[in-house]
């Protein structure tokens, strides 16, 4: 590929989606580098790259989450009070997000103890009127966006 010799692709071992999406990543790498051994960045040490590619990973997940939850609740709230919302969520709500979704992310029973959790919680939700549940949302996204100090 690229007029390079070609290599041998490699093949998932494991049956873990990050499993299969390292292969997808390496083999695209190793096409568009004909480099199969090093560790793409700009540092000839492997560790600093990983490092590097680690932050911005990490702050380009966050920006994006960010700019998403702000959108969805710009519609309904206008996009100063979303940011408010957004900017002034409490330590112990961002935990338990992180905590969730890392459950959620690193095992099988985990995705369905926390899809069981979320459905349980959407179906109680529609239990209530819909103007009861909406009032109760709304009244826990207005206190979190005055509330300023961050725990």
């Amino acid at each position: 590929m690229f007029g390079r010799k070609k290599r041998n692709k490699r093949k998932a071992t494991g049956n873990h989606v990050t499993d299969r999406g390292a292969v997808v990543v390496d083999n695209t790498v190793t096409a568009a580098t004909g480099n199969d051994s090093d560790v793409a960045g700009p540092s000839p040490n492997p560790a600093t790259n990983l490092l590097i590619h680690d932050v911005l990973l990490r702050a380009g997940t966050r920006i994006m989450r960010n700019s998403l939850e702000k959108g969805l609740l710009s519609n309904r709230y206008g996009r100063e009070s979303a940011k408010e919302m957004i900017d002034n969520r409490s330590a112990k709500a961002a935990m338990t997000t992180f905590l969730v979704s890392r459950l959620a992310t690193r095992s099988l029973p985990g995705a369905a103890i926390v899809g069981t959790g979320l459905l349980a919680k959407t179906l109680f939700d529609r239990s209530q009127s819909r103007r009861k549940a909406k009032r109760k949302g709304d009244r826990q996204l207005r206190r979190q966006q005055r509330d300023k100090t961050s725990d």
